[in-house]
């Protein structure tokens, strides 16, 4: 299929890299302490109450409270709020054993740990209702795992 001209400037063009993901928050400061002690983020910057960033590798989850300019109702007046579907994943090692600690200090799970050909996962809520999935991949098997069977 043939491609369609452009005649404007492709948008690549301005497009360099990810920035975050942002998450619509309740209170900023929970979030945050939620984030850094449950799931081991650093908090990279705050502007306590409206924002905070926080970081997992090269990752960055922006977190807008109420008064955050990321937060602004649309147009439409429509309100942005915590909750969906989307969501960030995590890669976990033995995620039986992550499930169980986090079970353990009150973190909230939306399903049970599913099984597929990729590996294992489960889906938990940050305080305000948008959800984490923890991955753990399947293990790939090696040439040594071969000669064991």
């Amino acid at each position: 299929m043939p491609h369609a001209t452009r005649s404007h400037v492709d948008a690549h063009a301005f497009i360099k890299s990810t920035h975050g993901i942002r998450y619509q928050v309740g209170d900023v400061a929970r979030a945050v302490t939620f984030y850094t002690e449950q799931l081991g983020f650093t908090l990279e910057h705050q502007q306590l109450p409206a924002f905070a960033s926080v970081s997992l590798g090269s990752s960055q989850i922006l977190l807008s409270g109420p008064g955050a300019s990321g937060s602004r109702p649309m147009p439409s007046g429509q309100r942005q709020g915590p909750g969906g579907w989307n969501r960030v994943v995590l890669k976990v090692s033995d995620l039986p054993g992550c499930i169980a600690v986090l079970k353990g200090d009150g973190v909230r799970f939306r399903n049970e740990m599913e099984t597929g050909p990729g590996g294992r996962q489960i889906q938990i809520e940050d305080p305000d209702g948008n959800p984490i999935e923890l991955f753990e991949p399947a293990r790939e098997s090696t040439a040594s795992d071969a000669k064991e069977k």
